[in-house]
């Protein structure tokens, strides 16, 4: 089986282990966000293919890519740089899914499927799988990235988590760019208002899930 294994996902391995390397090799860029609107600047037309590109990477490899969705409403605007950061990160959760649902499942199924906590997870999985992955990615404390690799060990299937992650991340990928916009805005000398609102509004949604639980609750 090992055999098999090595044979099948060598290449795989390999392609994975080459963008972990150029990701950390570059992480200084990832955190510095004059670089990176220099970087994408450079890239002239093809400015949006790279931030496309840019936040599947990030988000494959476990990157955390905020900084690049507040870049992302310094450069696009309000609405692309929303739409460009959600096509991404949608992009590279799914991938991450994958990588997790082919290298690591049939490892740990054969590890912990005895166990009566990963049996009931899965089970739910199986028949709530597009509600789960909403729930996690509207809770405000969940860390996208470690998810992505958690679900893809779940017998989630691939279409309910990549719809569950696009509408699930929509509002704070919004919020998130609307903060970077109107930081930019701030520093141009055009007032704090839409910083104060963008802020709020991520305090909102930061608190909606809670609300929602304790009204649920009452």
């Amino acid at each position: 089986m090992r055999t098999v294994f090595r044979k099948r996902y060598f290449w795989l391995l390999v392609l994975l282990g080459l963008i972990l390397v150029w990701c950390l090799r570059n992480l200084s860029l990832f955190l510095d966000p004059q670089a990176l609107i220099d970087t994408f600047a450079s890239f002239g037309p093809w400015a949006v293919p790279a931030f496309v590109a840019a936040h599947i990477l990030a988000t494959m490899v476990g990157i955390p890519a905020t900084l690049l969705v507040l870049l992302g409403g310094a450069k696009f605007g309000l609405w692309w740089g929303s739409l460009w950061s959600l096509i991404g990160a949608t992009a590279g959760a799914t991938a991450a899914f994958w990588v997790a649902r082919y290298l690591l499942q049939d490892w740990f199924r054969e590890r912990f499927a005895r166990h009566k906590i990963y049996r009931n997870i899965d089970k739910l999985m199986d028949t709530h799988s597009f509600n789960c992955v909403l729930a996690v990615r509207f809770a405000p404390l969940s860390p996208f990235n470690l998810v992505n690799f958690l679900f893809g060990l779940t017998s989630a299937p691939v279409s309910a988590f990549f719809w569950g992650t696009l509408v699930g991340i929509a509002p704070g990928t919004v919020a998130y760019t609307w903060i970077g916009l109107a930081g930019l805005e701030a520093a141009q000398g055009k007032g704090l208002w839409p910083l104060t609102l963008a802020l709020g509004f991520l305090g909102v949604l930061s608190l909606f899930p809670i609300l929602l639980r304790q009204q649920r609750l009452s």
